[in-house]
């Protein structure tokens, strides 16, 4: 799959969920990262935190003590905000509870590795 050129100005959205977080029996973030990969998005970044904390102010770590962990995930993707846009009403469907947000960046280069 190639993309356009890819460069100026366009949206910043980070999904912050949980690892335990699921949808239909998978992991949360690898059901968003599948859709958007069958949606065309140019890329997608999943970044798993060692601590934090959310709405329910339950601090979450990854000291090795824990039994249980649902440590931070954090979802990265830029992309056009029309097409941002277009996804939010699925993502609404799949985040129980997180934060999404949304921020202008100026992209000054995109390339694909050479294979």
């Amino acid at each position: 799959m190639s993309h356009q050129k890819f460069e100026g100005e366009r949206t910043l959205m980070r999904i912050h969920i949980g690892e335990s977080d699921k949808w239909h029996g998978k992991p949360l973030h690898e059901a968003i990262v599948e859709m958007l990969r069958k949606e065309g998005f140019s890329g997608a970044t999943v970044l798993r935190g060692v601590a934090g904390y959310g709405g329910s102010s339950v601090y979450h770590t990854d000291k090795i003590l824990r039994l249980s962990q649902d440590l931070p995930i954090v979802l990265e993707v830029i992309e056009s905000n029309e097409r941002i846009e277009q996804i939010l009403p699925r993502l609404d469907e799949m985040v129980g509870g997180g934060l999404i947000t949304l921020e202008k960046v100026r992209v000054i280069l995109y390339r694909p590795a050479k294979k």
